[in-house]
């Protein structure tokens, strides 16, 4: 069983930054996939990014290229999610996942596990 903690959520305006972390606990976090996934009111959950255990590879959707960075401390067992250049589209609620498979899949299927998401409101 895998515990995921997401955190750094908050209100900021169109253009500021912000950065989430995601914490787990139990099973062995340096071997999981790592992704981040979001959910505005009324649609269904997105994909975001992920990081494969390494932190040598991402894959990001189309939408955050260029403005979104995923990261990965293994010592902290710690994914984090930088958002840069952020606007009011990008409002949700921000959910981390782990998968125990070597995937950068985009599919919330893929996952295992899921955190209890935190809310990021950007303002225009």
């Amino acid at each position: 069983q895998v515990q995921l903690v997401e955190s750094g959520g908050g209100l900021v305006q169109a253009g500021g930054s912000l950065r989430l972390s995601c914490t787990a606990s139990g099973r062995t976090f340096d071997r999981s996939t790592m992704a981040w996934f979001r959910q505005a009111p009324g649609k269904e959950r997105e994909f975001v990014g992920a990081i494969l255990w390494t932190g040598t590879h991402t894959n990001y959707a189309d939408s955050v290229k260029g403005r979104f960075t995923i990261s990965r401390d293994n010592n902290k067992n710690t994914v984090y999610l930088q958002m840069n250049s952020l606007k009011p589209g990008d409002t949700a609620v921000y959910y981390c996942a782990a998968s125990n498979r070597n995937t950068d899949s985009t599919s919330p299927l893929a996952y295992n596990y899921w955190g209890q998401g935190t809310q990021v409101t950007v303002s225009s």
